[in-house]
Order: C-alpha cells, then sequence, then structure tokens
C-alpha cells in the first residue's frame, strides 16, 4: 500500500470492500488497514478475543504519537452478509465504480468511512507532520454480530494497557438523505423481554380441568403496550415498546397448551435505564398474576454526549466544507459508541446510509471525497492547524 493510495480514500475503500468480512470473517481487512497506517507511524495492535460459545474476533487498535490528548476515531470492518450475488448490479465485493458511485457490501456501513479517516490522517502527516498529541483507530470486526469480542474488550484492554481516549468519533452512516445532513450525540438503549406463561394442558372440551395461560399472556402484552413509555424530552424521540413474537408451538386445536411466549423489544431513552424497565414490566406482569418466567437482554442503555466543544468542532467542520449545518440527533438503533460513551465523549458522523444493509449498498464517490475533507478539518479543529493542542483538543467539558 504506497502513500499515494493511503491518501486516496476511494482506492482504500475499494481495497477493503474487496475483503468479503462477514462477521466474524476478517477475510484481509484489517491487513489492509496496518499496510496503510504503519508507513504513517502508526503503531498497530492486533487484538484478538474469543468467548466461549462465540467465535475468534480479530480487531485492531493504532496509535500515531504518545502523549496526550488522543483523538480516536471508532470504526468496524465487519459487514453483513449481502445476500443473493446475483440480486446485485455489480460484485458486492467487487468495488466497481459506476456513474459516481462506488458499490459494495460495507461501503456505507462502514468501510467508506474508516478509508476517508486513514486518508485525512494520511493528508495531515503528509502537510503538517504529526500533531502534538495521538491520533488513534479502534476498528473492530464484531459490531454487526454479538458484539461480544468487539469494541467493549478492546477498550477493557486499552484501559488496562494505559490507553486514554479524549475524544472519539464513530463513523457510522449518520445522514439519512445527504452529507451533513445529521451528527448522533447519542442512541437509545435497547432490551428484549422473553416472557414465557404457565398454565396446565387439557382438552378444549374440559377447560375447567385445565389453566389456559394464553389468556393471561395476552392481558399482560396488553398492559405493557396500553400506554406510552413516556413523550420523548429534547434530545430524545419517545421510548418504544415492540412485540416482536407471539408462540405458542400447539399442532392442535382440541387441546389448550401449556404454556405460551412472548418475546419484546424496548428502545428507550434517557428518561429511563434498563433496571427501572425491568422492574416495571415485572410489576406489570404481577398485577395481572400468575405463574410465568421472564429474562432479559440488554444490548446498551441510553447516553447522550451533551451538545459541547466535540459536537461543536463536528459540526463546525461539517459546515466548512459541506456548507450545512447539521442536526444533533439520537434517533436510529444502537452503536458501539454505546461503549465508547463510558470513557471519553463521543460523537457519530459518517456517510449518507440509505443503502446501508441493502442490494446494491454503495457510496457517492464525491462524498467520499468530502467526508475526507470533513475529517480532516476535525483532526486539523482538535489540534490547532499548526499542530498545536487546540482549546478543543480535550473536549470533557
Amino acid at each position: 500500500m504506497t502513500s499515494v493510495q493511503v491518501a486516496d480514500p476511494v482506492e482504500l475503500t475499494q481495497a477493503l470492500v474487496r475483503c468479503p468480512s462477514v462477521t466474524p470473517a476478517d477475510a484481509g481487512a484489517l491487513d489492509v488497514l496496518v499496510q496503510a497506517l504503519e508507513p504513517l507511524g502508526f503503531v498497530c495492535h492486533r487484538l484478538t478475543f474469543e468467548a466461549e460459545g462465540t467465535p475468534p474476533i480479530d480487531n485492531l487498535y493504532a496509535r500515531l504519537g504518545t502523549s496526550g490528548p488522543n483523538l480516536c476515531f471508532a470504526g468496524h470492518t465487519d459487514v453483513v452478509p449481502p445476500g443473493d450475488p446475483s440480486a446485485w448490479a455489480a460484485d458486492p465485493f467487487g468495488g466497481k465504480i459506476a456513474d459516481g458511485k462506488l458499490y459494495g457490501r460495507g461501503t456505507s456501513d462502514m468501510k467508506a468511512a474508516i478509508a476517508a479517516f486513514v486518508a485525512a490522517a494520511g493528508r495531515r502527516v503528509a502537510a503538517k507532520g504529526a500533531p502534538a498529541g495521538s491520533i488513534s483507530l479502534l476498528i473492530t470486526g464484531d459490531e454487526e454480530g454479538p458484539a461480544i469480542n468487539g469494541t467493549a474488550k478492546v477498550l477493557d484492554w486499552l484501559a488496562k494497557n494505559g490507553e486514554v481516549l479524549d475524544a472519539c468519533i464513530v463513523g457510522e452512516p449518520t445522514n439519512p438523505n445527504y452529507l451533513g445532513e445529521m451528527i448522533k450525540v447519542g442512541r437509545r438503549g435497547s432490551i428484549t423481554g422473553y416472557l414465557t406463561v404457565h398454565g396446565t394442558q387439557g382438552h378444549v372440551a374440559y377447560p375447567h380441568l385445565a389453566d389456559n395461560p394464553l389468556p393471561r399472556l395476552v392481558r399482560m402484552l396488553a398492559a405493557l403496550t396500553a400506554e406510552p413509555l413516556d413523550r420523548g424530552n429534547e434530545h430524545f424521540q419517545p421510548s418504544t415498546l415492540a412485540i416482536t413474537t407471539i408462540d405458542v408451538g400447539n399442532p392442535a386445536d382440541n387441546v389448550i397448551p401449556a404454556r405460551g411466549s412472548a418475546s419484546f423489544n424496548i428502545r428507550f431513552n434517557d428518561e429511563h435505564t434498563s433496571d427501572t424497565l425491568k422492574d416495571w414490566i415485572r410489576r406489570t406482569c404481577d398485577g395481572v398474576g400468575g405463574p410465568y418466567d421472564l429474562s432479559f437482554r440488554v444490548s446498551g442503555e441510553s447516553f447522550l454526549t451533551l451538545p459541547g466543544r466535540l459536537s461543536d468542532l463536528v459540526a463546525s467542520a461539517i459546515q466548512r466544507v459541506t456548507g450545512h449545518r447539521p442536526e444533533l440527533s439520537t434517533t436510529g438503533g444502537t452503536s458501539d459508541a454505546r461503549f465508547i460513551k463510558n470513557h471519553c465523549p463521543v460523537v457519530e458522523f459518517g456517510i449518507v446510509g440509505q443503502t446501508m444493509h441493502k442490494v446494491d449498498e454503495h457510496v457517492a464517490v464525491a462524498d467520499l471525497e468530502k467526508l475526507t475533507d470533513v475529517y480532516e478539518a476535525v483532526i486539523d479543529g482538535f489540534f490547532g492547524r499548526d499542530g498545536a493542542p487546540h482549546e478543543n483538543a480535550s473536549p470533557r467539558a
């Protein structure tokens, strides 16, 4: 990987797309980044983590410099499966450019953003040398998967090894329609509930000899969805509860089943925590009565990086490059920012997300160039154009 290619976000995106890194496979994607970063002076740490019942995941932490402040870019090289390749207009792992668009799985989510930041760092180093501070990248291969052996464990490794992040930009595709439209400054939390209501099996002709659990299950679900959880607030949309499945598994129409199950997911704002929601769900089910089992999986808590130095820095860079003043938003699903927010202020800004996870996923080449300019402006603003630390260089306030 030559320095010219490193400074070219298009070529680097193509190189990453040509690695079919469907979770949990790395398929050479991190090798591409190491080959791009080491000539710039980055010290690269390949970090592989695994846990029982999950495949090993390759991650990367790369840092240019040893002193603070440390501006980190976080992202993921893993992608979702492409589906039927014949449904694509171009090879999903070919990196083809047509009509000003670069096609491939992961272009939008989010290999283009990674390439743009690497290119921005390369241009900064070539023009002005390394900044008085550090630039780092935290890249995982487990964002689209269970997120067990990825960013969370890399952050633990950083803490154990004395690595401090002062601010972080996550390169998720944050813009709904056009580049510069939106920065994500927070995310709603996510909790999934698994409810099983128990009864006694019996013949439908003799219901008094059975105990049908299904009416209780229906009443519990009705009670959980009867009223809005909240009405939202200045920074967040209202929390939502969606029933995702109701299962009985009863093939007979003359048998009262012994149990019925349901699952539901809550996307919640900062008016709740997963613990307060668990308590509310249990009280609601207890109000209906009868035996039941209830378990939960929490994907992440809600969080908010209050508007301030970091969001102002990124928004100003976006406005200078694109002419748009971005909205500060907390919409959408979860991201790895939910782990990073415990370590430093974090915001998200990347490419337009209209085609992420879709057939013919693509990124506009012009947007890729502009995103690189935005990231370079952020680096300049963070460290100061002359390389000296800027007042925004430690935006923890």
